[in-house]
């Protein structure tokens, strides 16, 4: 890696300390650049509007200490910035991205190339308008960004994702060509979700449904009570879903997916752009949701769980990180399939895949009794499913028919709910530990959930109520199954497996979910 000037990456040799541009801390600082200039300013422009005088005779004699006091208070955030920018600093390096910070608090903050989970382009409003972006970087053992990169040309900050990944990737520089730059690993797109699409997504969203039923609710409260009062209880509930409905828009609009041989590429946003860059590989758990309303137009969502992003959406940065599907009919849904598992581990995965977005055990079947638990017989009923046995009726009697596992040879399928479908996949080698519970109401119906552990997300696998001598032998299933996984991963490079991978383009999985790349690999944590 080099560069020719602030933030670029071409033209020095590699491991060198590096700046990033240096309009990085304007960016990051003008709400405090406009604070100060509403602070000194504000009493002046109002009396500029009401054609007072610019400044009370009282005040006459201290503008020149008023002038100099704002302007040193200018000047010293200023320097703070420019000193700021000067000790910011980073570096690509014997296996490691590494960012040093602060001029009177140092702090280093480094992360392992090969343990990088995924890599983001960030560019806020202002940075792309002046053709800036950050780069963050995800580890498997941060519960944050490992290390933010704001701000580096937009070209830049491409250029250095690319270093990065191919260095993650385990491929070195030309030695006889050691200052050349890595060139970006070409891409190929798989689908791009229409606005008109995310608008009626949003409108069949349950919010909207919450809030009709409120609105209908304080409408006949009012004319029964002859109150108007209840209206106003809609006011906070309305402005509500004004911000959600804008922040889901803004973060989904545009929103585009692409294969390329270091992983899954995700682009979105109105305002504020983002593009991910997610290794397969990295992903621990996957879940496809289909709340009531969209089944109208056969809509799913899609999530994901992935090392360094943090718990399950605590704000809305970390849901729009996590989402890598915000709304796609059933071939999108398979498309996204492939990328994310290009091993279904079945010979027929249309109809286990499709039994577990859409599948119903038959009426009259007994659930958990013909089929051997733990095994996927692709000749059984609803797609192998097993499904709870007919006793909890009483307690699931719309879902005891629905919630059901599968296993396929390389993943768990677990399906849950009758209104608001759930279908969540969990790769065996991502499997970290198992846990049974069973409460005071499953020892009396003979059933238990098996709870899989994976990192922090949306994705919570949880098999519910399994028959008691299913769930016992699953869990024996799938720790075998998990351990000789994991045995089968040969590389923490996580690229190393996957060269091939954007050979074909994926648009011919739209019809059939088949393993097109080569299965990625990466050493996991012991099965606990």
């Amino acid at each position: 890696m080099a560069t020719e000037g602030p933030g670029q990456v071409s033209g020095k040799p590699d491991g060198e300390w590096l700046r990033v541009h240096p309009a990085s801390p304007f960016i990051r600082g003008w709400v405090a650049l406009a604070a100060i200039g509403y602070f000194f300013g504000r009493d002046t422009f109002e009396r500029l509007l009401q054609g007072r005088p610019l400044m009370d005779d009282m005040f006459a004699g201290r503008v020149p200490f008023l002038v100099a006091g704002g302007g040193l208070v200018l000047l010293l955030s200023v320097l703070g910035f420019i000193m700021t920018w000067y000790f910011t600093r980073y570096q690509v390096a014997e296996g490691y991205v590494r960012v040093n910070t602060g001029f009177l608090f140092k702090q280093q903050r480094q992360a392992r190339l090969d343990r990088v989970q995924a890599i983001d382009i960030v560019q806020p409003l202002l940075a792309r308008v002046f053709g800036l972006a950050e780069l963050k970087f995800e580890v498997a053992d941060a519960g944050e960004s490992a290390v933010r990169l704001a701000y580096l040309r937009i070209d830049d900050a491409r250029q250095l994702r690319a270093t990065i990944l191919a260095r993650a990737a385990g491929l070195e520089p030309d030695p006889e060509r050691p200052e050349a730059a890595l060139p970006e690993a070409p891409e190929f797109p798989v689908l791009a979700v229409p606005p008109s699409r995310l608008v009626g997504s949003l409108l069949l969203s349950e919010q909207s449904f919450f809030v009709v039923l409120g609105a209908v609710a304080s409408v006949v409260l009012s004319t029964i009570t002859d109150n108007r009062s209840f209206y106003f209880y809609l006011i906070p509930a309305v402005l509500g879903l004004a911000a959600a409905y804008w922040g889901s828009f803004n973060k989904g609009y545009n929103f585009t997916a692409a294969i390329s041989p270091d992983g899954i590429r995700l682009r979105y946003g109105l305002l504020d752009t983002q593009a991910q860059t997610l290794p397969p590989g990295r992903i621990q758990a996957l879940k496809v949701t289909q709340p009531p309303l969209w089944r109208i137009f056969g809509w799913y969502r899609m999530q994901v769980n992935v090392a360094g992003y943090g718990g399950p959406g605590s704000n809305g940065e970390a849901a729009s990180r996590t989402t890598i599907l915000p709304v796609g009919v059933l071939a999108d849904v398979m498309r996204m399939l492939s990328l994310v598992l290009p091993d279904p581990g079945t010979a027929d995965p249309a109809r286990v895949f499709g039994a577990g977005l859409t599948g119903l055990a038959p009426a009259g079947a007994v659930s958990g009794a013909e089929t051997p638990a733990g095994v996927s017989s692709g000749g059984a009923p609803d797609g192998g499913f097993v499904t709870s046995p007919r006793r909890v009726r009483l307690l699931a009697p719309l879902g005891w028919r629905r919630n059901g596992f599968a296993a396929t040879d390389t993943a768990l399928l677990i399906r849950s709910g009758r209104l608001w479908r759930e279908l969540v996949v969990v790769p065996h080698q991502r499997t970290q530990s198992m846990a049974l519970h069973q409460g005071p109401l499953a020892r009396r119906f003979r059933v238990a959930d098996l709870v899989l552990h994976t990192t922090a997300g949306p994705v919570s696998p949880r098999v519910i109520q399994a028959g008691l001598d299913e769930a016992r032998a699953l869990f024996d299933a799938q720790a075998a199954r998990a351990r000789e996984a994991r045995k089968r991963q040969t590389s923490e490079q996580w690229l190393a497996q996957v060269a091939q991978v954007a050979q074909v383009v994926p648009e011919a999985t739209a019809d059939r979910h088949t393993p097109d790349h080569p299965q990625n690999h990466e050493e996991g944590p012991q099965h606990g």
